[in-house]
């Protein structure tokens, strides 16, 4: 099993910026893969961005290449969400992901095995 706790959400306004955070434990060696998706309200869950284990590989949705960065901690075995410049369309609870796998499907949700509790993210106009 592997745990996933995701925190840093929060109220901000438009152009401003924020930093999640997803801590990883349990059996973590087993991951090949994280990411972040999100899900607005009445809206389908989708995908955002995601990060080899390793911290080499990353991959972008295009709605925010050059907006949010997602990085790796290998030793406090966290991965992060920098999310800059947000817009009221950012509004919408966060979801950090694990799986095991490394493929071109990495932006389906159905590759990922784990899955945090979610943070709320608004940004106000």
């Amino acid at each position: 099993q592997v745990h996933l706790v995701e925190s840093g959400g929060g109220l901000v306004q438009a152009g401003g910026s924020l930093r999640l955070a997803c801590a990883a434990s349990g059996r973590t060696y087993t991951m090949t893969t994280m990411a972040w998706f999100r899900q607005a309200p009445g809206k389908e869950r989708e995908f955002v961005a995601a990060i080899t284990w390793s911290g080499v590989n990353t991959y972008y949705a295009d709605s925010v290449k050059g907006q949010f960065t997602i990085s790796r901690d290998t030793a406090a075995n966290t991965v992060a969400l920098q999310m800059n410049n947000l817009k009221p369309e950012d509004t919408a609870v966060y979801y950090c992901a694990a799986g095991q796998t490394w493929t071109l499907y990495k932006s389906n949700r159905n590759e990922y095995s784990y899955w945090g509790q979610g943070t709320q993210v608004t940004v106000s106009s």
